[in-house]
């Protein structure tokens, strides 16, 4: 029970890591708010885990507002917010265009940014923490994803410059970034096609776990890699 009671909000939690976070943070007694763009598979989880489920697209201001309000109707608060929501197509930077460049920053990086600043309007009297799910891809190249990477990029420093503006405002909340590496979900099997050698979900919702658990109330503007030090092997190339 080390997140027991802890509300939690976790985005993109219909599949893959977010569903990972939602199952381990439910176990270990936290009332988990799944939201998703996939309405089916994100109901069935919140019902699986007694939970709550809530259609969200994190880009979408609008829906951050009635995201934060219906937690707050039905929880009266949040307590962990775990920004993981993502979308990822190949395509080197030579055929990336600028639309495709813009619409993967505006689910990764402005939908990371929109959870940011509602979750600090929330946490600021009671406390919580932001987790971010950045990118391995975010400090090493991978010439396949630049619009991905980049947005991973914006991620992991717009984490550091919360943690700080947390720390410098009194405010009881801890901002850290998570950064996994080649992770068997549905969503990086589409870029990857051989899983050997891959971690799995639950590799990353064991450090999720921490990061929301009060053991880690020392912890913030920290960055977690998460991938057997693939990349210092040339895993990652």
């Amino acid at each position: 029970m080390r997140v027991k009671d802890k509300v939690v909000l976790i985005t993109g939690a219909a599949s893959g890591l977010g569903l990972a976070d939602a199952e381990l943070l439910a176990a270990e007694g936290a009332r988990v708010v799944i939201t998703d763009v996939n309405e089916e598979a994100g109901q069935a989880a919140a019902a699986r885990l007694d939970g709550l489920f809530l259609r969200q697209d994190v880009s979408r201001e609008e829906d951050w507002q009635r995201v934060m309000r219906a937690i707050t109707e039905h929880y009266g608060g949040l307590d962990v917010l775990v920004n993981n929501a993502g979308i990822v197509e190949v395509a080197d930077i030579e055929s990336t265009s600028l639309e495709l460049y813009q619409r993967m920053n505006r689910v990764l990086n402005d939908g990371t940014f929109l959870g940011c600043r509602y979750a600090i309007q929330a946490m600021r009297e009671r406390g919580g923490s932001i987790i971010n799910i950045s990118s391995l891809s975010a400090i090493r190249g991978y010439p396949l994803v630049p619009s991905y990477a980049a947005a991973k990029g914006a991620v992991l420093a717009l984490t550091h410059t919360i943690a700080v503006h947390c720390r410098s405002k009194g405010y009881p909340i801890r901002c850290n970034a998570v950064l996994p590496g080649p992770i068997a979900t549905p969503l990086a099997l589409t870029v990857i096609e051989d899983a050997s050698g891959m971690g799995q979900p639950e590799d990353v919702a064991q450090m999720v776990l921490y990061l929301a658990s009060d053991e880690s109330r020392f912890v913030s503007g920290a960055q977690f890699v998460i991938d057997n030090a693939n990349s210092m092997v040339g895993g990652a190339s």
